[in-house]
């Protein structure tokens, strides 16, 4: 399992961000093979963990047109900067 871990400087978050956000999630999960997506902003800060069964998915879901204008309104309006980490996850465990 694959988790893309997206941290991000808040410029600005509008109703148009918050539209496109529920929409590309929903794709992701629907279209992608996304197995959860979780994301959280405090301040102007956002970090978002989405986990994946292969790079594969997650090179499709990257290069999807409407996740590229999404992207793009990223880069030109909502966010001051990003950072994307790609990770394997080795291990995983839970209580309760």
């Amino acid at each position: 399992m694959f988790a893309v871990i997206f941290r991000a400087e808040i410029a600005q978050l509008d109703e148009e961000y918050s539209v496109m956000a529920a929409k590309m999630r929903d794709l992701a999960m629907q279209e992608y093979g996304c197995r959860e997506f979780t994301a959280v902003t405090e301040g102007n800060s956002e970090i978002a963990i989405s986990y994946w069964d292969s790079q594969d998915q997650i090179r499709a879901w990257k290069e999807n047109a409407e996740h590229l204008v999404a992207q793009r309104k990223g880069r030109a309006q909502w966010y001051v900067s990003y950072k994307v980490q790609i990770v394997e996850v080795v291990r995983e465990y839970s209580a309760g």
